[in-house]
């Protein structure tokens, strides 16, 4: 890549970064002093049974309320091997902090190691009352440490669930290197998908209804590193554990 491409995509960035940075913040979560704040976080622990074994993806870890540090100024979720058991961190803001359209972004590290599945996400607020997936799935980050230098961005709905969930997966050179921003724009019209401010892909249905648009309802944050399950894959590399998902701050724009 010459030293004009280069420019010209460094002056591209630049530029959506400004326009993002002219939204009104509605809530940053910059994860200051030394505990995670109540008021905005709920802790989701075990194994996910007896209702939902696995977390509904045959993940093999344990939450717990002690695999995650706060210091100065990150989140540190860490994802241990104890004895036979994988223990990691699983946050979400359901009740607490839910948002209906805007960007929402985090700036974050990647842990490392097959196995590993760190992921940064959100739900539609009324998953108690029509269940998943019609309340809706918006994955702004996913990783599998399997599959190096690939990033997944998918949304899930009635339509397209699961498997067959409305997905991109880009490959980025280098993604596991230092920070970098993910981000979804999420409208009345459309949802868009960024990593460093470049998109992904998007998704703009033009008939909308219940099935395959259930994004027009509050949805709240999740932060989790799952170990192994139907996308982390089997093989798991212990010798590299502890690993270490670092999360610096969240921000939510509004449109």
């Amino acid at each position: 890549m010459n030293n004009y491409i280069r420019i010209i995509i460094l002056c591209m960035s630049l530029f959506v970064q400004s326009c993002a940075n002219k939204r009104a913040l509605v809530w940053e979560e910059n994860f200051d002093g030394t505990a995670l704040d109540a008021k905005a976080w709920n802790y989701e622990l075990g194994d996910g049974c007896p209702e939902l074994c696995g977390w509904g993806n045959n993940e093999k870890q344990i939450y717990t309320q002690t695999n995650h540090t706060i210091k100065d100024g990150f989140l540190h979720i860490t994802i241990k091997k104890e004895d036979e058991k994988y223990t990691s961190t699983r946050i979400t803001t359901k009740g607490k902090k839910e948002f209906k359209y805007g960007r929402i972004e985090t700036r974050a590290k990647l842990p490392l190691a097959k196995g590993l599945w760190p992921a940064f996400w959100m739900l539609g607020s009324n998953i108690s009352e029509v269940g998943w997936p019609l309340c809706g799935e918006i994955d702004i980050l996913e990783y599998i440490g399997r599959k190096p230098n690939t990033i997944f961005t998918t949304l899930h709905f009635d339509e397209k669930f699961g498997d067959n969930g409305y997905s991109k997966t880009t490959e980025i050179e280098g993604i596991e290197v230092g920070f970098h921003t993910y981000a979804v724009e999420w409208s009345p019209d459309k949802i868009a998908f960024f990593v460093d401010d470049a998109k992904m892909f998007e998704y703009k249905p033009d008939h909308k209804t219940p099935q395959n648009w259930p994004f027009n309802q509050p949805f709240y944050v999740i932060l989790n590193t799952a170990v192994g399950g139907n996308l982390g894959g089997n093989d798991i590399d212990d010798d590299l554990f502890p690993q270490e998902f670092v999360i610096d701050y969240i921000r939510v724009y509004k449109n």
